[in-house]
């Protein structure tokens, strides 16, 4: 009974920003309990690579489309492709982003107008498209990514944290207003993952100052959130909706 809570298997999975680090995880580990998944970036080689590596060994269907989330007409597009390929998108994971630092007294408008169409706009129409399949069905699991800096937050990171924290209202509301078609939207927040993203922003003292202020006293590997997404995307998490779960390596216990 324990495994059956688990199983993916007769479910579809579309995960954004799929090509890479929690993405390219995420949908691994979807795929390895049954889904047939889709990920999308906007890199067409690192696509096709990262769906033969999620597909390697298994017994299931993996996907991928070239989606730019800062177009609109592309995100449509990969809304159409989904809806194709699969009639409906039974697990919707909403993980691409970006993060471009800036001062509050430093915020190009430009710059900040970019990340709120990545990190927010883009998944409020991906998930404005892709429920109504959900509610037909009656059934359904829908996750954006947030981040530890969607409820704390580093200096400079203003329109980052501000769109995690967005995602984080977005999933509450969200949860309420499907609910009553059992379709479930939540938040994952990652503290300090080892991908691109981080690695390319921190110096090496950041590095090793995210590191020590978790309990485990290291950073995560993008395998370790494969797990707390499957719990959400899955029946063991049929019961958990409006929620954001924290998976950063013991941070947030920290009072000072």
């Amino acid at each position: 009974m324990g495994s059956n809570l688990f199983n993916l298997e007769g479910r579809t999975a579309l995960i954004t920003g799929g090509s890479r680090g929690l993405g390219k995880a995420m949908a691994r580990g979807f795929a390895e309990h049954g889904a047939a998944v889709m990920i999308c970036s906007r890199n067409e080689e690192e696509l096709e690579a990262a769906a033969k590596e999620i597909g390697e060994g298994l017994d299931t269907e993996v996907f991928y489309e070239v989606a730019d989330m800062s177009n609109r007409e592309s995100v449509d597009q990969l809304t159409e492709r989904a809806l194709e390929v699969f009639d409906t998108v039974d697990i919707l994971v909403n993980n691409a982003g970006m993060n471009q630092p800036q001062p509050i007294d430093e915020i190009d408008d430009e710059k900040w107008d970019h990340q709120l169409e990545v990190n927010l706009t883009s998944i409020m129409r991906l998930t404005r498209a892709l429920v109504p399949a959900m509610k037909e069905q009656n059934w359904g699991r829908v996750i954006h990514i947030s981040s530890v800096l969607g409820v704390g937050s580093k200096p400079a990171r203003n329109a980052y944290s501000a769109t995690k924290a967005a995602l984080i209202g977005l999933a509450k509301a969200s949860a309420l207003d499907l609910g009553e078609f059992g379709i479930t939207v939540n938040c994952i927040g990652p503290g300090p993952f080892l991908t691109d993203m981080p690695m390319s922003l921190l110096s090496d003292v950041e590095k090793e100052e995210f590191s020590s202020v978790t309990a485990l006293k290291r950073w995560g590997n993008p395998r370790e959130l494969a797990g707390p997404a499957l719990f959400l995307a899955s029946e063991a998490g049929s019961y958990v909706t409006g929620e954001i779960l924290l998976v950063d390596g013991g941070a947030f216990a920290r009072a000072l």
